[in-house]
């Protein structure tokens, strides 16, 4: 598809306002021209929201919960399924968007728009499914349960790798659980939420929830900073980098709001030298070049079994050479552009920071220079120690990083001798290394895999990790309960009033 055809089925504008509460605002912000990052070109462009479009926002989405919150859960999830069905129809444009404007193969882009679909299924079920417990009183004729009740505005903060899934991880959920939902976007693609939020619209306009999908585009220092302090927002869910959570994560709970945060990865897996070699190549290539390596799943370390090293190196290597760089609305691309100038800048810095560091440059390193123009650079493996300073650090580029090991127990180590831990990885065919890196002793991350690689997880389960990676939980299994607030409650049908403990009072 080209841009107007994208355009047109989703309809954007060549300017579009960047505020939606309850409805299109006039938004008064600074103008947004974005970028193509295949060709350096402006694709369109978006006027961001002031603080007073914010305060439009935040009032909107209050107003709408106050009613959205007393709508049956079952109801709630039927204009979800209505969202997903519209959705599907819109799959090859919105995900022609997200490539056009992030820059990620057209298959990622589509795959992107499909999570968003089966997010909402799984949404949709949820609402029926919004469970508490019922526990024993030690009170005689007295009953004590828990149920769930609406949080309240849920502030979503997505970074622009993924460009429009992970939104839908949280509001889908979030708005079956009876919340409504302010998006703040990355600004480097804000396109393809403006298409999200328009769908969105369509779907809800005359039934009086229109303000439960709301959205704000606007820099930090604008109504960034008041989003996450705005204490009227319980709970802000950000994905981006570290430095970024801790920011957010600080504001937060110096308010003492509550954050989900799903910050940086530096995922490895670990290849030992009963692994089949065909399928370590297959996962590694994908994990670590899909995306142009800018996904928070991206395979980063590859810590190798000597045994086994220089086959899976060989292998890897000849496999990098044949990936195919390109325009990523073209079939035949593997690999699309960075996402911008900076991120090129970050990767070859790196580079040249793990070749003083005593790394060895086994294939790629280096910007590419085409015919469209764009941010191209070479997929990259580097030979380097898994203790360098640089290894520590995760730099968004398509850098793997192949560190040699001496066993089981020194590939766990090296594994989980970062500061981040989102996903992992172990390729064998050893019951008692497999077992061993699921144990309390092996993998310290959120996701841990086994011959499968560290990216593309399904939604069906918890997504998230530990230590800087921040913690949270989005997407499947009991993910919903982020959104919600307990409340534990006690019924005494009796004419009496024991006290719990056997105090005597009176």
């Amino acid at each position: 598809m080209t841009r107007d055809e994208i355009f047109a089925a989703l309809g954007l504008e060549d300017v579009n306002s960047g505020g939606y509460a309850g409805g299109w605002l006039a938004t008064t912000g600074a103008l947004i021209e974005v970028g193509n990052p295949t060709t350096g070109s402006t694709i369109g462009s978006v006027q961001q929201c002031s603080e007073d479009d914010y305060e439009k926002i935040i009032e909107s989405a209050q107003e709408t919960f106050r009613e959205w919150r007393m709508l049956p859960a079952p109801k709630r999830g039927e204009y979800v399924r209505l969202i997903g069905n519209a959705l599907r129809e819109k799959k090859e444009a919105l995900g022609a968007l997200v490539s056009l404007e992030m820059g990620k193969i057209q298959a990622e882009g589509e795959g992107e728009v499909q999570e968003m679909i089966d997010i909402a299924d799984f949404a949709v079920g949820l609402s029926r499914q919004l469970y508490g417990l019922t526990m024993t009183s030690e009170r005689p004729r007295h009953r004590m349960y828990e149920q769930w009740h609406p949080l309240g505005v849920i502030g979503v903060i997505s970074a622009f790798n993924f460009p429009v899934a992970v939104w839908s991880w949280n509001t889908f959920l979030s708005a079956v659980c009876g919340d409504t939902n302010v998006w703040k976007p990355s600004s480097q693609v804000p396109l393809s939420a403006v298409a999200v939020t328009r769908i969105c619209h369509d779907v809800m306009e005359g039934t009086g929830f229109e303000g439960v999908f709301n959205l704000l585009v606007g820099s930090g220092r604008t109504v960034g900073d008041r989003l996450i302090n705005d204490r009227r927002v319980p709970l802000i869910s950000a994905t981006g980098s570290c430095n970024m959570g801790e920011k957010v994560g600080v504001a937060v709970a110096k308010r003492l709001g509550r954050s989900l945060l799903e910050l940086g990865g530096n995922n490895a897996v670990v290849v030992l030298d009963d692994a089949d070699v065909d399928v370590v190549t297959r996962a590694v290539l994908f994990g670590a070049v899909g995306t142009s390596g800018q996904r928070c799943t991206t395979t980063r370390r590859l810590i190798v079994e000597k045994g086994i090293k220089d086959e899976v190196s060989k292998r890897l290597v000849a496999a990098y050479q044949q990936v195919r760089l390109g325009d990523p609305l073209d079939s035949a691309t593997l690999m699309g552009p960075l996402v911008n100038e900076q991120a090129v800048n970050n990767m070859l810095t790196a580079i040249d920071v793990a070749e003083k560091q005593g790394g060895k440059v086994l294939t790629g390193g280096k910007r590419v220079d085409t015919d469209l123009g764009g941010y191209f650079v070479e997929p990259t493996i580097i030979e380097i120690r898994g203790d360098a300073d640089v290894v520590q650090e995760e730099t968004f580029a398509p850098i793997l990083y192949l560190i040699e090991a001496q066993d089981v127990h020194d590939a766990i180590s090296i594994q989980n001798g970062v500061r981040q831990g989102l996903s992992s990885a172990i390729f064998t065919d050893s019951m008692h290394s497999s077992e061993q890196f699921l144990s309390h002793q092996g993998s310290d991350c959120g996701i841990a895999n086994v011959n499968i690689g560290t990216s593309g997880a399904e939604i069906g389960g918890a997504f998230g990790g530990e230590k800087e990676t921040g913690g949270g939980r989005e997407s499947g299994s009991d993910a919903w309960k982020a959104y919600m607030r307990r409340q534990t409650n006690t019924i005494n049908w009796s004419s009496e009033l024991p006290l719990a403990q056997g105090i005597e009072f009176g």
